[in-house]
């Protein structure tokens, strides 16, 4: 073992460094850490769920990406396109694309017999992935859209059946005021609620693709376009650009961002706010290690001068003390990770935490786990405090051993002197308090006490000597 690996562990057990002191300043820089690691992982876990949710539940109603004829200019009445097209078989190959669907949408009028509401019915066909919906229905069953014949089944939200008095089973009217007023009769067959209020939840009803065929004088092989749903939405742009250039001229593609910009600015400020965190953590954390080394170089001043005049470079005292500080900031970011990754898992699993969806869109803290965010926060915080902890170490170079030079030779001089009284056994007639009765320096009485960690037996006067505790 190296010299220095051996007197870094004797600080760190408390040996060299009085125990005392060890205790509260090491500690406490290890909890320093320990905060900084665990309040980095919650805010990178709880941020990437809060976004990972949301962009869910708004996929859930716009996919991840959209085609649609060039026409259509974002309109609510689409213009139709045909559901065979001959790049759909090259897009579902793509590597990243999950699912591919087609759709249609329309808005009406609802009304009840004392209330009305405006409403965007959404078409879905046999091709539809209900997942996300069936996840979150509340009540009822999801409309049957695979049967032989046009269902006129639909799918409300919670708030809109609350607002309109609507349950599972009822029957309404939606209008379709165009050149020619069209009504259809629809049958609630079950109930959803994904959180998001005003901007979907409020507006959406999901129903039978043929039903909005028919209302458009559509023909059964025309839609208003495809979605796109992606294995990682974070690769959603580059599929998006891939997916441009396989279809026509005639055909537009849009990711969700395009088409719900103010939600994923929003979603974008997020990462701001994670990033202050960070920063704010590791300068905290930072700035408890530069302390925490300084007070121990500080303290071990006279042990530092040893070293130098037994012959001990710089840079293996520096090399010292750099050891302590890297056990601390390992152990911190132990303790850091266990303490984040349990109240993690605790509030993924128990939900301890609640929000008001109204305002969040969340009903509590949502927590998704990433393994990269995970290892870049590990590494960044052991890199920036390890860092840090050159600055202090390099106080040690301005330590100068010229003081203590005069100490280190008496205790030289006397511990051969020592050693030369024992080899003639004269040790015991230089003795002055050991086994003495009386000082016979200042003739007081002296005191015998067990001293020290290992309670070792000392003979003490009062008056001429200093107890060290």
């Amino acid at each position: 073992m190296a010299y220095e690996k051996f007197i870094a562990d004797r600080f760190i057990k408390g040996t060299v460094l009085n125990k005392r002191l060890k205790q509260p300043v090491i500690r406490l820089a290890i909890i320093s850490v320990a905060l900084g690691v665990s309040v980095m992982i919650l805010a990178v876990m709880i941020v990437t769920g809060f976004k990972n949710q949301i962009t869910e539940k708004v996929a859930c109603f716009a996919a991840h990406i959209r085609i649609n004829g060039f026409e259509s200019n974002g309109s609510l009445e689409e213009i139709p396109i045909s559901k065979e097209q001959i790049f759909l078989p090259g897009i579902k190959s793509l590597n990243g694309v999950k699912h591919v669907q087609v759709y249609a949408q329309k808005a009406g009028i609802l009304k009840t017999a004392t209330e009305f509401e405006g409403v965007v019915l959404k078409g879905t066909a046999a091709d539809y992935d209900f997942t996300f919906l069936r996840d979150h229905l509340i009540e009822g069953r999801i409309p049957d859209v695979k049967s032989s014949s046009p269902t006129l089944e639909v799918l409300v939200s919670s708030n809109l059946s609350s607002k309109l008095h609507l349950k599972t089973g009822d029957s309404f009217l939606v209008y379709f005021l165009e050149k020619e007023k069209k009504v259809r009769k629809f049958k609630i067959s079950g109930i959803y609620k994904t959180g998001l209020s005003e901007e979907f939840d409020n507006i959406y009803l999901f129903c039978d693709l043929r039903i909005i065929q028919k209302l458009n004088n559509w023909t059964t092989n025309q839609v208003a376009g495809f979605e796109i749903f992606t294995e990682d939405f974070q690769h959603a742009d580059q599929i998006n650009s891939a997916v441009y250039g396989m279809t026509g001229y005639e055909f537009n593609t849009k990711t969700i961002k395009e088409v719900y910009p103010q939600i994923f600015n929003w979603l974008e400020l997020q990462n701001i706010n994670v990033i202050i965190i960070i920063a704010l953590m590791i300068l905290v954390a930072g700035i408890n290690m530069i302390s925490t080394l300084l007070i121990i170089i500080l303290e071990n001043t006279l042990s530092i001068g040893i070293l130098k005049a037994l012959g001990a470079y710089n840079k293996s005292i520096r090399y010292i003390f750099l050891q302590v500080g890297f056990y601390i900031i390992l152990r911190g970011l132990l303790w850091g990770n266990i303490i984040g990754l349990t109240i993690c898992w605790l509030q993924s699993n128990f939900q301890l935490i609640k929000l008001p969806q109204e305002s969040y869109y969340v009903s509590a803290v949502p927590v998704d786990f990433s393994i990269t965010g995970w290892i870049l926060i590990n590494v960044l915080a052991l890199f920036i405090c390890f860092v840090m902890l050159v600055l202090p170490s390099n106080i040690i170079g301005k330590i100068s051993p010229a003081k203590i030079y005069k100490l280190i030779t008496e205790t030289r001089l006397y511990s051969f002197q020592f050693l030369e009284w024992k080899r003639t056994y004269e040790l015991k007639k230089q003795w002055l308090a050991h086994t003495k009765k009386e000082c016979l320096r200042c003739n007081l009485p002296i005191i015998k006490k067990q001293t020290g960690q290992k309670k070792r037996r000392s003979f003490i006067c009062e008056k001429c000597q200093i107890l060290y505790q």
